[in-house]
């Protein structure tokens, strides 16, 4: 049968940008990629979480699969102009980015940002260095890959924020019965400023690039499952709606048809995966 829309979800050969792609959303990423038949070129400042990734692409999807690992530091435009002159000599255009790094302190992860600091001793340098990477980072992205993407008339940024961009922290979750409060784990507040920051930034650049025909979309998914204690689930599921966390596989077609050709009337936009927790 002959499909008239759902080839509009086809990304064949695009040259498809994303930071943070050693992580397990930035997998995620490469996977909406690769399902629409682009090329997923994954960023990170550590290469071994890209190469697992790359290899899980290529278990999942076969040998052929077509996948570009590079270790950079998207802190500097130096850097990112490097990737940009390799890539756009190797493959001649550069068509998707999608800004997805952040410093994530999480629960599972023993992060150095998510712990006992209350908000009046929060150390300025942690501050600094989530500002520099989520914010930052993707303002430089912007303007380096989104150059490109101007002299092109053609381009797709994807920015990836949360629920903590629409919302602030409910810190009870992180609580542990039996700590003296001093003691208890606090969710930073550099974190939701910068997802809060990365909308702005979304609104910023569709306006500014409406005529030139880059699209600014902000995806913001939420409470992912990630090997979390029993406690902290049940303390989250308790807030959404649908009752439990999502599992990182529900993005994968939302960020297949926000870079895609199917969304070619939305820019400006945030779309929000959290199980309805925002609404409630």
């Amino acid at each position: 049968m002959k499909t008239k829309y759902l080839q509009r979800m086809e990304i064949t050969d695009r040259v498809c940008i994303i930071t943070g792609g050693g992580g397990l959303i930035g997998l995620k990423h490469a996977e909406a990629v690769v399902e629409g038949g682009g090329i997923p070129v994954l960023l990170d400042i550590v290469g071994s979480g890209m190469e697992r990734n790359a290899c899980k692409l290529k278990e999942e999807y076969g040998d052929d699969v077509r996948c570009e690992c590079i270790i950079t530091d998207i802190t500097s435009r130096e850097k990112l102009c490097e990737v940009r002159d390799m890539l756009m000599e190797k493959y001649g255009h550069i068509d998707v980015l999608i800004n997805n790094a952040a410093n994530n302190p999480k629960v599972e992860g023993g992060s150095k940002n998510l712990g006992a600091m209350r908000f009046t001793n929060f150390p300025v340098d942690i501050w600094n260095q989530d500002i520099a990477v989520g914010l930052t980072g993707a303002m430089l992205c912007a303007q380096v890959f989104g150059e490109v993407m101007e002299k092109q008339k053609k381009g797709v940024v994807l920015n990836i924020s949360s629920d903590y961009g629409i919302i602030a922290p409910d810190q009870r979750i992180y609580r542990k019965e039996g700590l003296p409060e001093e003691e208890q784990t606090v969710k930073p507040v550099s974190y939701s400023v910068v997802k809060h920051g990365i909308i702005g930034l979304t609104k910023y650049l569709a306006i500014y690039w409406a005529d030139k025909g880059i699209r600014v979309n902000t995806l913001c998914p939420a409470s992912l499952s990630n090997g979390q204690d029993d406690e902290f689930v049940a303390k989250i599921s308790n807030l959404i709606p649908m009752g439990r966390m999502s599992d990182p596989d529900e993005y994968v077609c939302t960020i297949l048809y926000m870079i895609s050709d199917a969304a070619t009337y939305m820019t400006g936009s945030t779309v929000i995966c959290d199980g309805g927790r925002t609404s409630w």
